[in-house]
């Protein structure tokens, strides 16, 4: 098959049957999503609302936040109900604050947005270069001590959960010596220690995902039909070699993304960071059901649109496997 042909094959129908499968797939997964999110309240032993008012709570209070909530009616009835809220983007009322979900989540949802596009925009800066350094330097089992040295550290940060990061940042760099905040996200050097803490572990994954890949690419009989033209290195490495380098590495990086928005919830509590991360634990130990139901479904969400758009990615730029996959 020729390059030119691919795109063709693909306007001829590949490339709507990889579409019409993703969405399918997207939709399905967002349906079990919401419906996990509506019975999670339902799933608490005991009564939700006596176990977030207190046990102490009057009999008539509780009786009125679940009127109010709708837990009285039959299930059926509330599942229809909580659809029609998401679509008009009513998520509930927070038991602890009385405020809209909504607006909790609005109010949250961008310093958490923040920290892990900017820690992900960290890990593409260091990852690549990084790996791709490696791979130059070590190619052919060149440079064994510096292989060996680069695969020893990386895999040892790749291996470090992210609060123990945080944890160590905090009592070397702001209360050892005190360059950073400890806490909250006043100033830009605030962001300095919560970045760092997401972007370490993941960007020593993925410099040795590039470095592999890379190496693989290397070997292959394009680029050595590309060194045989004597074209500069330089050529070689960055528009033979590393484009079909990324393919992988994309589909990694998409997986790290979801898995740093998640990993913000650690992070955030160990510096006070006024995200969704540190929301979600106070309401959990507040028994704050519906905050926590709009929070998880946010968060869901948020990994299902990321796990489509590199699905759609990486259909545009390997169009053979839309082909395969249609």
């Amino acid at each position: 098959m020729t390059t030119a042909a691919v795109p063709a094959r693909l306007r001829g129908g590949g490339w709507p049957a990889f579409a019409a499968r993703r969405l399918t797939r997207f939709a399905v997964s967002l349906w079990a999503l919401v419906t996990a999110a509506f019975l999670m309240i339902h799933l608490v032993p005991g009564d939700p609302v006596r176990a977030a008012l207190g046990m102490t709570a009057p009999a008539d209070l509780v009786r009125a936040k679940r009127l109010e909530l709708g837990l009285d009616d039959p299930l059926w009835v509330q599942y229809g109900h909580y659809l029609r809220g998401l679509v008009t983007g009513e998520f509930g009322t927070s038991m602890a604050s009385g405020q809209p979900v909504a607006q909790v989540i609005g109010d949250r949802l961008p310093s958490t947005l923040q920290l892990a596009v900017l820690a992900f925009a960290v890990v593409v800066a260091v990852a690549i270069p990084l790996g791709v350094t490696f791979a130059v330097l070590t190619r052919g089992g060149r440079r064994r001590g510096s292989e060996l040295a680069f695969t020893s550290v990386s895999a040892f940060l790749a291996a470090v959960p992210e609060f123990l990061i945080a944890v160590t940042l905090v009592a070397l760099l702001a209360v050892g010596l005190g360059w950073f905040p400890v806490a909250g996200s006043d100033d830009a050097s605030a962001y300095v220690l919560p970045v760092a803490a997401l972007a370490t572990g993941p960007s020593a994954v993925l410099a040795r995902i590039v470095r592999v890949e890379l190496l693989s690419v290397l070997g292959a009989d394009f680029v050595r039909t590309a060194r045989a033209k004597r074209l500069p290195a330089r050529l070689v490495y960055v528009r033979h070699a590393l484009p079909n380098a990324l393919t992988a590495t994309l589909t990694l990086g998409g997986l790290m993304l979801t898995g740093m928005v998640a990993g913000t919830v650690l992070v955030e509590n160990v510096f006070a960071w006024p995200g969704l991360g540190s929301t979600i634990v106070q309401s959990i130990l507040q028994k704050d059901y519906p905050l926590v139901q709009g929070i998880v479904l946010v968060y869901g969400v948020g990994v299902l649109l990321v796990n489509l758009l590199v699905d759609v990615v990486l259909g545009l730029l390997d169009p053979r496997s839309a082909i395969r996959e249609a």
